[in-house]
């Protein structure tokens, strides 16, 4: 059975095969090794590649044949979705807690999952990008406690989801709905979801082949997004 191609530890950051390469099973493994610096985590995103790993294995690079998006004008929110956002359950905040929110995705409790994929190397590389203004966090409090968020990278006018945590009811969808309609309204085209959930699915978000999703990447990562620094300003219309 052919093997996924190793990345040298010291290699350049665009060490990465060719698309075509990634193994059908499991789905999308493309690439084995190399490091997490950030210029290499720009490269693979930019080149619909990411990686996802635990700490018990080397680091491993996906790129699935079927790529789970969203395209923010089909965002799908349900009747009682937009009531608790009407009732202002939550307040909702870019960037202001971004090592809580990922520290945070790291250790809830998943169903099905044992562990986590956010070893200490993955908090360390993407506290570094936020740090270069790439990583941003989405925060919902409540009673002044964080009780859920998501965190993810912007590149061009494509926002890469990385993790969600909700230790409250609806708190991360409530953080979601206001990420989409802020970067649509930044003119941002593509939210990139990874892979299938159903709790994506809800939302919107469908599954494209990896060639159409990289031929989105080529389209809009190098357009220039003319906004101003991250903070949101929705009225209420734009919101809902």
């Amino acid at each position: 059975m052919r093997r996924p191609y190793w990345i040298p530890k010291h290699a350049s950051p665009y060490d990465f095969p060719p698309l075509e390469h990634a193994l059908t099973y499991p789905d999308g493994l493309l690439a084995v090794g190399g490091d997490l610096s950030s210029s290499r985590i720009m490269v693979a995103y930019r080149r619909g590649i990411f990686p996802w790993y635990d700490e018990r294995q080397p680091i491993l690079w996906w790129s699935p044949s079927r790529r789970m998006v969203l395209f923010p004008e089909q965002l799908k929110v349900s009747r009682s979705l937009r009531k608790t956002i009407r009732h202002h359950t939550f307040i909702v905040t870019i960037d202001r807690a971004f090592q809580q929110v990922i520290s945070n995705c790291a250790i809830t409790p998943r169903h099905g999952q044992n562990g986590t994929w956010i070893t200490q190397e993955i908090l360390a590389s993407y506290q570094q990008l936020h740090s270069y203004d790439f990583a941003h966090s989405i925060e919902t409090w409540q009673d002044n406690q964080l009780v859920g968020g998501l965190y993810g990278v912007a590149l061009g006018k494509v926002f890469y989801g990385e993790s969600m945590f909700s230790h409250v009811t609806d708190a991360s969808k409530v953080a979601f709905v206001y990420l989409v309609r802020q970067l649509q309204k930044w003119g941002f085209e593509l939210i990139d979801c990874q892979v299938y959930t159903d709790h994506l699915a809800s939302l919107g978000a469908i599954e494209i082949p990896r060639t159409q999703f990289c031929q989105l990447l080529d389209h809009l990562c190098d357009i220039r997004v003319d906004k101003r620094e991250w903070h949101f300003d929705l009225t209420e219309t734009e919101l809902l």
